[in-house]
């Protein structure tokens, strides 16, 4: 059996979907599912079985000389949230309790680490593990995620195989649920169908222009690409990072937004809140050296291809992936 925790939520229900095309179906899905409106990212895919999050981690150690892989994508990813004892919960007790069973019975373990790691990127964005006891999170979450991997770092008793994955802005279907937390393409597919316009951050920093703040945009189906490449051939244990490798700017993801829905581009600023002003990053850009070393050469969606994929195929019409 092949474990995916976060199976209901936007990274987690896409593997799913890949592991389907792959034609793996003996799946055990984890997740809270009392959020009904994110259960839909889970309709028409196949799986052996359901478990609660709260029931998983006794399920697994009842469980473990069935399983074959696990895939540990869920967390709590709200970057708004400063209460640390939901972060000490959920993204480092609950991961360590999964950690350490897979290094018990010898199960490969992937997980899902942040680009929120890296902070402001005044050490940079290369996924070196010296790095990784310098760095200095912006948020209580990203805090959570770089302290799970400091962790991860000092064990002996590790899984045959693991990886965690430092994702970068990741876009693409299945986020519907995500509220404020959905990316820029989601929300501006609905700001420009309710205004005809769209509304950016202003820069308050010299060396950006507005709207020229720049992120490593990677679209979801890279993503699991990724990850399911990497289990299949589980050459290199470690942190990776998982971007694009080439960073791009806000005003051309809203261009790529505008014309894939066919309009001409309307975009105008707005002052960043003063409560994230000081917090906000105006760079990352991963550095992907390391995953191609282990044998990772296909070339990642551009962004235009991937903005246009998105919003013809899956948010217009409000569809899943």
């Amino acid at each position: 059996m092949i474990i995916v925790t976060g199976a209901a939520g936007f990274i987690g229900s896409c593997l799913v979907s890949k592991l389907n095309s792959l034609g793996k179906t003996n799946l055990v899905v984890v997740d809270n599912f009392s959020f009904h409106e994110k259960n839909k990212n889970l309709d028409k895919k196949q799986f052996a079985n359901q478990i609660e999050r709260t029931l998983f981690i006794e399920w697994l150690e009842n469980n473990a000389n069935k399983v074959t892989e696990v895939y540990h994508i869920g967390a709590r990813t709200d970057t708004a949230e400063i209460d640390l004892a939901i972060f000490e919960k959920l993204n480092l007790s609950y991961s360590k309790s999964l950690w350490n069973i897979c290094a018990k019975y010898k199960i490969p373990f992937i997980y899902a680490s942040s680009a929120a790691t890296y902070g402001i990127g005044e050490f940079g964005f290369e996924d070196s593990h010296e790095l990784i006891e310098k760095l200095i999170p912006l948020n209580p979450y990203g805090k959570s995620k770089n302290d799970f991997d400091k962790w991860v770092l000092k064990q002996k008793n590790q899984p045959p195989f693991w990886a965690g994955f430092k994702f970068f802005n990741v876009y693409g279907p299945n986020e519907f649920h995500k509220g404020r937390m959905a990316s820029v393409i989601f929300h501006a597919v609905q700001q420009i169908n309710a205004t005809g316009e769209m509304k950016l951050f202003r820069s308050h920093h010299a060396d950006y222009k507005d709207g020229e703040q720049l992120r490593d945009f990677i679209y979801v189906k890279d993503v699991v690409e990724v990850l399911t490449f990497m289990m299949q051939n589980q050459k290199l244990n470690g942190i990776f990072n998982l971007g694009t490798g080439t960073a791009r700017t806000f005003n051309d993801l809203v261009k790529a937004t505008f014309s894939a829905m066919n309009l001409a581009s309307n975009v105008s600023y707005i002052d960043t809140p003063e409560d994230i002003r000081d917090k906000y990053q105006y760079f990352t850009e991963a550095n992907m050296q390391k995953l191609r070393a282990v044998g990772y050469e296909k070339p990642f969606t551009t962004l235009e291809d991937g903005v246009k994929d998105y919003v013809q195929n899956y948010l217009l019409d409000k569809k899943y992936y």
